[in-house]
């Protein structure tokens, strides 16, 4: 089921918590699940550091920065109790998403929404708009 989900993501958010070190350590798999299905070493994705609220970290700014910068991907910390820093990190993702996208597909509408276990999901709607040639 997961592939499924992959396979048609257009963008990801890479989320480990904060006070969980194992978390982080399981971003490389996830990372590579996905280039995986998407059959390609580069797809939008950001590194989210959630729990942000909390007070005690298990890893660290900069560690995290570190390895978003080794994947070149934006790295954002958030606390989804609080809210602190979620819009960011779906914003950072469409701006992601955005490079990736042929000039000939736009996005519509982006809508931001919880699913019944209260996860955050944002869903990304896209036309392709084919060039005529009066425009080339």
């Amino acid at each position: 089921m997961r592939d499924q989900y992959m396979r048609t993501g257009e963008g990801f958010l890479c989320v480990f918590a904060v006070n969980n070190y194992k978390s982080f350590e399981d971003i490389h798999q996830y990372r590579e699940q996905i280039r995986r299905v998407k059959d390609s070493d580069d797809a939008p994705m950001v590194l989210v550091g959630n729990k942000l609220d909390l007070t005690h970290r298990a890893v660290g700014a900069n560690d995290a920065k570190m390895l978003a910068r080794s994947f070149n991907i934006p790295y954002v910390e958030t606390s989804a109790k609080t809210r602190q820093g979620v819009d960011e990190a779906f914003y950072t993702l469409v701006r992601e998403i955005r490079k990736y996208v042929s000039p000939h597909v736009h996005v519509l509408a982006i809508k931001a929404y919880k699913s019944s276990r209260g996860r955050d999901y944002l869903q990304i709607n896209k036309v392709r708009r084919w060039i005529t040639s009066d425009k080339c």
